[in-house]
Protein backbone atom coordinates (compact mmCIF):
# COMPACT_ATOMS: atom_id res chain seq x y z
CA UNK A 1 0.00 0.00 0.00
CA UNK A 2 1.24 3.24 -1.28
CA UNK A 3 1.49 6.50 0.87
CA UNK A 4 -1.35 7.75 -0.57
CA UNK A 5 -3.59 4.20 0.75
CA UNK A 6 -2.21 4.58 3.68
CA UNK A 7 -3.25 8.23 4.29
CA UNK A 8 -6.15 9.58 2.39
CA UNK A 9 -8.17 6.85 0.65
CA UNK A 10 -11.51 7.15 2.33
CA UNK A 11 -12.71 10.38 0.78
CA UNK A 12 -15.90 11.44 0.85
CA UNK A 13 -18.22 14.19 -0.08
CA UNK A 14 -18.58 17.50 1.85
CA UNK A 15 -20.76 19.90 2.00
CA UNK A 16 -20.23 23.23 -0.62
CA UNK A 17 -19.26 26.19 1.85
CA UNK A 18 -18.48 29.82 1.05
CA UNK A 19 -14.39 29.29 0.25
CA UNK A 20 -14.93 25.99 -1.90
CA UNK A 21 -18.12 25.83 -3.14
CA UNK A 22 -19.02 22.75 -5.30
CA UNK A 23 -18.69 18.82 -3.85
CA UNK A 24 -15.72 16.99 -4.38
CA UNK A 25 -14.84 13.30 -3.37
CA UNK A 26 -11.43 14.41 -1.34
CA UNK A 27 -10.41 13.44 1.92
CA UNK A 28 -12.10 15.91 4.72
CA UNK A 29 -9.13 17.76 6.91
CA UNK A 30 -9.07 17.30 10.20
CA UNK A 31 -10.47 20.02 12.59
CA UNK A 32 -7.71 21.08 14.11
CA UNK A 33 -3.68 20.56 12.46
CA UNK A 34 -0.73 19.53 15.18
CA UNK A 35 0.94 22.31 16.39
CA UNK A 36 4.67 22.86 15.29
CA UNK A 37 7.22 21.20 16.55
CA UNK A 38 9.15 23.78 18.78
CA UNK A 39 12.81 22.37 17.53
CA UNK A 40 12.24 23.03 14.11
CA UNK A 41 15.00 26.04 12.38
CA UNK A 42 13.28 28.99 11.05
CA UNK A 43 14.71 30.88 8.04
CA UNK A 44 15.43 34.42 8.12
CA UNK A 45 13.16 35.58 5.37
CA UNK A 46 12.01 39.38 4.68
CA UNK A 47 8.75 39.44 6.74
CA UNK A 48 5.44 41.06 6.53
CA UNK A 49 6.03 42.13 9.91
CA UNK A 50 2.27 42.50 10.87
CA UNK A 51 -1.52 41.78 9.49
CA UNK A 52 -1.58 40.67 5.50
CA UNK A 53 -2.85 43.17 3.11
CA UNK A 54 -6.86 42.57 2.56
CA UNK A 55 -7.34 40.33 -1.04
CA UNK A 56 -9.29 43.64 -2.12
CA UNK A 57 -6.35 45.90 -2.27
CA UNK A 58 -3.72 42.89 -3.71
CA UNK A 59 -4.19 45.04 -6.90
CA UNK A 60 -1.80 47.96 -4.81
CA UNK A 61 1.05 45.78 -3.58
CA UNK A 62 4.21 45.49 -5.87
CA UNK A 63 4.70 42.62 -8.10
CA UNK A 64 6.45 40.23 -6.67
CA UNK A 65 10.04 39.80 -7.94
CA UNK A 66 11.90 36.77 -9.53
CA UNK A 67 14.52 36.82 -6.73
CA UNK A 68 11.04 36.34 -4.05
CA UNK A 69 9.80 34.21 -5.94
CA UNK A 70 13.08 31.87 -5.44
CA UNK A 71 13.30 32.73 -2.06
CA UNK A 72 9.98 31.46 -1.81
CA UNK A 73 10.96 28.07 -2.97
CA UNK A 74 14.04 28.45 -1.12
CA UNK A 75 11.87 28.44 1.89
CA UNK A 76 9.66 25.88 1.16
CA UNK A 77 12.62 23.76 0.33
CA UNK A 78 13.96 24.52 3.90
CA UNK A 79 11.03 23.17 5.56
CA UNK A 80 10.23 19.89 3.77
CA UNK A 81 12.82 18.92 1.31
CA UNK A 82 14.93 16.16 2.05
CA UNK A 83 18.08 14.27 0.62
CA UNK A 84 17.88 11.27 2.25
CA UNK A 85 20.84 8.86 0.70
CA UNK A 86 22.49 7.58 -2.76
CA UNK A 87 20.94 6.51 -6.07
CA UNK A 88 23.59 4.92 -8.22
CA UNK A 89 26.33 7.95 -8.52
CA UNK A 90 23.75 10.25 -7.98
CA UNK A 91 21.01 11.13 -5.27
CA UNK A 92 17.49 10.71 -3.92
CA UNK A 93 15.22 13.02 -2.50
CA UNK A 94 11.21 13.13 -1.35
CA UNK A 95 9.44 16.26 0.01
CA UNK A 96 8.15 16.00 3.71
CA UNK A 97 4.24 15.74 4.14
CA UNK A 98 4.41 18.05 6.66
CA UNK A 99 6.60 20.27 8.57
CA UNK A 100 6.85 17.70 11.58
CA UNK A 101 8.54 15.26 9.06
CA UNK A 102 5.75 12.44 10.18
CA UNK A 103 6.03 10.91 6.18
CA UNK A 104 6.80 11.48 2.78
CA UNK A 105 4.28 13.94 0.95
CA UNK A 106 1.44 11.65 -1.23
CA UNK A 107 2.28 10.11 -4.32
CA UNK A 108 0.73 12.52 -6.24
CA UNK A 109 1.24 16.00 -4.74
CA UNK A 110 4.90 14.87 -4.65
CA UNK A 111 4.82 14.70 -8.41
CA UNK A 112 2.85 18.10 -8.14
CA UNK A 113 5.60 19.49 -5.70
CA UNK A 114 8.54 18.44 -8.33
CA UNK A 115 6.63 20.49 -10.90
CA UNK A 116 7.23 23.34 -8.46
CA UNK A 117 10.95 22.67 -9.04
CA UNK A 118 10.93 21.80 -12.56
CA UNK A 119 9.18 25.23 -13.05
CA UNK A 120 11.78 27.06 -11.63
CA UNK A 121 14.10 25.63 -13.54
CA UNK A 122 12.24 26.80 -16.45
CA UNK A 123 12.47 30.29 -15.22
CA UNK A 124 15.51 30.54 -13.45
CA UNK A 125 18.09 27.49 -15.21
CA UNK A 126 20.84 26.62 -13.01
CA UNK A 127 22.50 23.51 -11.67
CA UNK A 128 20.83 23.31 -8.55
CA UNK A 129 17.60 23.22 -9.73
CA UNK A 130 18.37 20.95 -12.21
CA UNK A 131 19.88 18.46 -10.08
CA UNK A 132 17.07 18.60 -7.40
CA UNK A 133 14.74 17.53 -10.21
CA UNK A 134 16.61 14.63 -11.03
CA UNK A 135 17.12 13.60 -7.31
CA UNK A 136 13.72 14.11 -7.07
CA UNK A 137 13.00 11.83 -9.76
CA UNK A 138 15.31 9.06 -8.13
CA UNK A 139 13.28 9.81 -4.95
CA UNK A 140 9.79 8.80 -6.73
CA UNK A 141 11.43 5.63 -8.69
CA UNK A 142 12.50 4.68 -5.19
CA UNK A 143 9.10 4.77 -3.37
CA UNK A 144 6.80 3.96 -6.17
CA UNK A 145 9.04 1.52 -8.32
CA UNK A 146 9.11 1.82 -12.24
CA UNK A 147 5.16 0.94 -12.68
CA UNK A 148 1.91 2.24 -10.67
CA UNK A 149 -0.54 -0.58 -10.90
CA UNK A 150 -1.15 -1.18 -7.74
CA UNK A 151 -2.32 2.82 -7.17
CA UNK A 152 -6.28 2.60 -8.26
CA UNK A 153 -6.34 6.20 -8.83
CA UNK A 154 -5.68 6.80 -12.34
CA UNK A 155 -5.18 10.58 -12.22
CA UNK A 156 -2.12 9.96 -10.00
CA UNK A 157 -0.74 7.67 -12.53
CA UNK A 158 -1.07 10.99 -15.27
CA UNK A 159 0.08 13.37 -12.73
CA UNK A 160 3.16 11.20 -12.30
CA UNK A 161 3.78 10.59 -15.64
CA UNK A 162 3.82 14.54 -16.69
CA UNK A 163 6.31 14.88 -13.88
CA UNK A 164 8.07 12.28 -15.26
CA UNK A 165 8.08 13.78 -19.10
CA UNK A 166 8.73 17.23 -17.78
CA UNK A 167 11.98 16.21 -16.19
CA UNK A 168 12.55 14.39 -19.21
CA UNK A 169 12.97 17.78 -20.81
CA UNK A 170 15.67 19.14 -18.64
CA UNK A 171 17.26 16.37 -18.33
CA UNK A 172 16.83 13.92 -21.76
CA UNK A 173 16.90 10.96 -19.63
CA UNK A 174 15.58 7.67 -21.14
CA UNK A 175 14.16 6.40 -18.10
CA UNK A 176 12.35 9.24 -17.31
CA UNK A 177 10.54 8.77 -20.82
CA UNK A 178 10.03 5.26 -20.60
CA UNK A 179 8.44 5.51 -17.09
CA UNK A 180 6.28 7.88 -18.11
CA UNK A 181 5.52 6.17 -21.39
CA UNK A 182 4.77 2.84 -19.59
CA UNK A 183 2.52 4.39 -16.58
CA UNK A 184 0.42 6.38 -19.54
CA UNK A 185 -0.48 3.34 -21.45
CA UNK A 186 -1.15 1.63 -18.31
CA UNK A 187 -3.75 4.23 -17.42
CA UNK A 188 -5.36 4.24 -21.28
CA UNK A 189 -5.38 0.66 -20.66
CA UNK A 190 -7.58 0.11 -18.08
CA UNK A 191 -9.07 3.40 -18.09
CA UNK A 192 -10.26 4.14 -21.53
CA UNK A 193 -14.08 2.63 -22.58
CA UNK A 194 -17.08 3.32 -24.76
CA UNK A 195 -18.87 3.90 -21.76
CA UNK A 196 -20.72 7.14 -21.51
CA UNK A 197 -19.25 7.74 -24.92
CA UNK A 198 -15.77 7.31 -23.75
CA UNK A 199 -13.82 9.08 -21.76
CA UNK A 200 -11.06 7.49 -19.01
CA UNK A 201 -12.24 6.15 -15.66
CA UNK A 202 -10.92 8.05 -12.26
CA UNK A 203 -10.81 4.66 -10.73
CA UNK A 204 -10.18 1.13 -11.00
CA UNK A 205 -13.46 0.94 -9.45
CA UNK A 206 -15.20 2.51 -12.53
CA UNK A 207 -17.76 4.75 -10.78
CA UNK A 208 -17.00 8.22 -12.09
CA UNK A 209 -15.13 9.54 -15.09
CA UNK A 210 -13.78 13.25 -13.92
CA UNK A 211 -11.80 15.79 -15.63
CA UNK A 212 -9.15 15.49 -12.93
CA UNK A 213 -7.81 12.32 -15.66
CA UNK A 214 -9.09 13.25 -18.07
CA UNK A 215 -7.45 16.96 -18.82
CA UNK A 216 -4.15 16.15 -17.71
CA UNK A 217 -4.43 13.00 -19.80
CA UNK A 218 -4.51 15.23 -22.78
CA UNK A 219 -1.60 16.84 -21.35
CA UNK A 220 0.39 13.70 -21.20
CA UNK A 221 -0.26 12.53 -24.53
CA UNK A 222 0.60 15.04 -26.12
CA UNK A 223 3.82 15.35 -24.51
CA UNK A 224 4.48 12.09 -25.15
CA UNK A 225 3.76 12.95 -28.95
CA UNK A 226 6.55 15.53 -28.95
CA UNK A 227 9.04 13.69 -27.35
CA UNK A 228 8.87 10.69 -29.20
CA UNK A 229 6.72 11.33 -32.12
CA UNK A 230 4.22 8.90 -31.72
CA UNK A 231 0.90 10.39 -33.83
CA UNK A 232 -1.30 7.25 -31.58
CA UNK A 233 -0.58 9.69 -28.70
CA UNK A 234 -2.15 12.85 -30.14
CA UNK A 235 -4.96 10.99 -31.45
CA UNK A 236 -5.32 9.26 -27.92
CA UNK A 237 -5.13 13.10 -27.13
CA UNK A 238 -7.40 14.14 -29.47
CA UNK A 239 -10.23 11.53 -28.37
CA UNK A 240 -10.53 12.41 -25.04
CA UNK A 241 -10.69 16.36 -25.52
CA UNK A 242 -13.46 15.57 -28.38
CA UNK A 243 -14.86 13.25 -25.42
CA UNK A 244 -14.45 15.99 -22.52
CA UNK A 245 -15.55 19.16 -24.43
CA UNK A 246 -19.57 18.47 -25.01
CA UNK A 247 -19.94 17.08 -21.40
CA UNK A 248 -17.90 19.17 -19.03
CA UNK A 249 -17.12 22.25 -20.95
CA UNK A 250 -19.42 24.78 -20.57
CA UNK A 251 -19.32 27.02 -23.88
CA UNK A 252 -21.50 30.21 -22.82
CA UNK A 253 -19.41 30.96 -19.87
CA UNK A 254 -16.22 28.73 -19.80
CA UNK A 255 -16.67 26.84 -16.86
CA UNK A 256 -15.21 23.02 -17.04
CA UNK A 257 -17.49 20.83 -14.77
CA UNK A 258 -15.48 17.86 -12.57
CA UNK A 259 -16.81 15.02 -13.05
CA UNK A 260 -19.61 12.97 -14.05
CA UNK A 261 -21.22 9.23 -12.45
CA UNK A 262 -21.81 6.05 -14.08
CA UNK A 263 -25.34 7.48 -14.70
CA UNK A 264 -23.95 10.59 -17.08
CA UNK A 265 -25.03 13.25 -14.53
CA UNK A 266 -22.66 15.97 -13.66
CA UNK A 267 -21.98 15.99 -10.05
CA UNK A 268 -19.16 18.03 -9.63
CA UNK A 269 -18.63 21.77 -10.90
CA UNK A 270 -15.27 23.59 -11.77
CA UNK A 271 -12.21 23.50 -9.69
CA UNK A 272 -9.25 25.55 -9.85
CA UNK A 273 -6.65 22.50 -10.94
CA UNK A 274 -9.64 21.18 -13.22
CA UNK A 275 -10.08 24.45 -14.37
CA UNK A 276 -6.37 24.93 -14.67
CA UNK A 277 -5.39 21.58 -16.72
CA UNK A 278 -8.31 21.99 -19.14
CA UNK A 279 -6.89 24.99 -19.88
CA UNK A 280 -3.28 23.28 -20.27
CA UNK A 281 -4.88 20.88 -22.50
CA UNK A 282 -6.63 23.07 -25.05
CA UNK A 283 -2.95 24.75 -25.01
CA UNK A 284 -1.33 21.75 -26.02
CA UNK A 285 -3.87 21.06 -28.77
CA UNK A 286 -3.80 24.51 -30.28
CA UNK A 287 -0.66 24.37 -32.30
CA UNK A 288 -2.15 21.40 -34.56
CA UNK A 289 -5.51 21.66 -34.63
CA UNK A 290 -7.64 24.41 -36.13
CA UNK A 291 -11.13 23.11 -35.27
CA UNK A 292 -12.49 23.43 -32.64
CA UNK A 293 -10.92 26.74 -31.63
CA UNK A 294 -9.25 25.48 -28.47
CA UNK A 295 -7.32 28.52 -28.20
CA UNK A 296 -11.02 30.41 -27.94
CA UNK A 297 -12.00 27.65 -25.10
CA UNK A 298 -9.00 28.34 -23.70
CA UNK A 299 -9.88 32.46 -23.09
CA UNK A 300 -12.91 31.27 -21.93
CA UNK A 301 -11.84 29.03 -19.39
CA UNK A 302 -9.54 31.61 -18.08
CA UNK A 303 -12.03 34.02 -18.05
CA UNK A 304 -14.35 31.62 -16.01
CA UNK A 305 -11.01 31.45 -13.17
CA UNK A 306 -10.78 35.00 -13.15
CA UNK A 307 -14.83 36.05 -12.87
CA UNK A 308 -15.96 33.00 -10.42
CA UNK A 309 -13.32 31.38 -9.49
CA UNK A 310 -11.79 33.98 -7.43
CA UNK A 311 -13.86 35.87 -4.50
CA UNK A 312 -14.21 39.00 -6.76
CA UNK A 313 -14.50 38.89 -10.53
CA UNK A 314 -10.67 39.87 -11.35
CA UNK A 315 -9.64 39.22 -7.70
CA UNK A 316 -7.93 36.79 -5.61
CA UNK A 317 -8.35 32.67 -6.51
CA UNK A 318 -10.59 30.93 -4.01
CA UNK A 319 -9.25 29.35 -0.76
CA UNK A 320 -10.73 25.89 -1.70
CA UNK A 321 -9.64 25.13 1.86
CA UNK A 322 -12.12 21.50 2.82
CA UNK A 323 -10.17 19.14 1.86
CA UNK A 324 -6.75 17.84 1.50
CA UNK A 325 -6.51 17.24 -2.35
CA UNK A 326 -7.93 20.73 -3.03
CA UNK A 327 -5.43 22.62 -0.87
CA UNK A 328 -3.02 22.97 -3.13
CA UNK A 329 -5.38 23.29 -6.20
CA UNK A 330 -3.42 27.03 -6.94
CA UNK A 331 -0.36 25.74 -7.89
CA UNK A 332 -1.92 23.90 -10.66
CA UNK A 333 -3.70 26.68 -11.83
CA UNK A 334 -1.28 28.69 -11.49
CA UNK A 335 1.20 26.46 -13.87
CA UNK A 336 -1.41 25.73 -16.88
CA UNK A 337 -2.57 29.18 -16.63
CA UNK A 338 0.67 31.11 -16.97
CA UNK A 339 1.82 28.81 -19.43
CA UNK A 340 -1.38 29.47 -21.43
CA UNK A 341 -0.40 33.13 -20.75
CA UNK A 342 2.69 32.53 -22.59
CA UNK A 343 2.31 30.99 -25.32
CA UNK A 344 -0.77 32.58 -26.72
CA UNK A 345 0.48 36.20 -26.06
CA UNK A 346 -1.97 37.52 -23.68
CA UNK A 347 -0.34 39.08 -20.56
CA UNK A 348 -1.60 42.17 -21.19
CA UNK A 349 -4.82 40.69 -20.52
CA UNK A 350 -4.19 37.85 -17.27
CA UNK A 351 -0.98 39.60 -16.64
CA UNK A 352 -2.18 42.13 -13.98
CA UNK A 353 -4.73 39.63 -12.56
CA UNK A 354 -2.17 36.58 -12.19
CA UNK A 355 0.57 39.52 -10.65
CA UNK A 356 -2.00 41.02 -8.03
CA UNK A 357 -2.41 37.00 -6.69
CA UNK A 358 1.62 36.32 -6.71
CA UNK A 359 1.65 39.72 -4.73
CA UNK A 360 -1.28 38.62 -2.70
CA UNK A 361 0.37 35.75 -1.34
CA UNK A 362 4.01 36.77 -0.79
CA UNK A 363 2.09 39.31 1.33
CA UNK A 364 0.58 36.89 3.54
CA UNK A 365 3.93 34.88 3.74
CA UNK A 366 4.77 33.81 7.68
CA UNK A 367 8.36 34.43 9.43
CA UNK A 368 9.68 31.25 7.73
CA UNK A 369 8.81 32.76 4.43
CA UNK A 370 5.99 30.19 4.11
CA UNK A 371 2.19 31.11 2.20
CA UNK A 372 -0.27 28.66 2.93
CA UNK A 373 -3.60 28.89 0.41
CA UNK A 374 -6.03 30.93 2.53
CA UNK A 375 -4.28 34.50 0.72
CA UNK A 376 -5.99 36.92 2.95
CA UNK A 377 -4.74 36.02 6.15
CA UNK A 378 -1.74 35.94 7.08
CA UNK A 379 0.12 32.38 7.54
CA UNK A 380 0.51 30.74 10.98
CA UNK A 381 3.68 30.77 12.41
CA UNK A 382 2.22 28.00 14.81
CA UNK A 383 0.41 25.32 13.03
CA UNK A 384 2.12 22.17 11.25
CA UNK A 385 1.49 22.63 7.56
CA UNK A 386 1.21 20.43 5.10
CA UNK A 387 3.81 20.52 2.03
CA UNK A 388 0.85 20.50 -0.35
CA UNK A 389 -0.94 23.15 1.45
CA UNK A 390 1.72 25.24 1.27
CA UNK A 391 2.79 24.62 -2.75
CA UNK A 392 0.51 27.04 -4.71
CA UNK A 393 1.97 30.28 -3.55
CA UNK A 394 5.50 29.47 -4.71
CA UNK A 395 4.04 27.98 -8.00
CA UNK A 396 2.15 31.43 -8.74
CA UNK A 397 5.22 33.53 -8.28
CA UNK A 398 7.42 31.42 -9.70
CA UNK A 399 5.32 30.76 -13.01
CA UNK A 400 4.68 34.56 -13.72
CA UNK A 401 8.01 34.69 -15.05
CA UNK A 402 7.19 32.25 -18.07
CA UNK A 403 5.81 35.71 -19.14
CA UNK A 404 6.99 38.36 -17.41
Amino acid sequence: MNQKDAACRFREPIKASAGLKRKTTRLLLPALLLTLLSGCQKEVVPTNSGAAVPATQASALAVATKSEALLALSSYHNKYYNQYGTYGPSFKANYWFDMAKTKRMDFWTQAEAIETVIDAYNVNPTVEYKNKVQYLYHGMRDAYGLTWSNNEFNDDIIWGSIMCLRAYEIWNDGGMLTMARQNFDLVWARGWDTNLGGGLWWKTDKLSKNTCVNAPAVICAMKLYKATGDVSYRNKAKMIMDWMVPRFYVASTGEVKGAMNTSGQIYEGALLYTQGTFIGAANELRPYYSTPDYRAMGLKAMDYARTSLSKTPGGILQDEDGTLDTQGGKSIFARWACIFVKDTGTAANYGPWLDANAAQAWSIRNSNGIMWNLWSIRTSDTENLNSWRTNGGVSMMLNLYRFR
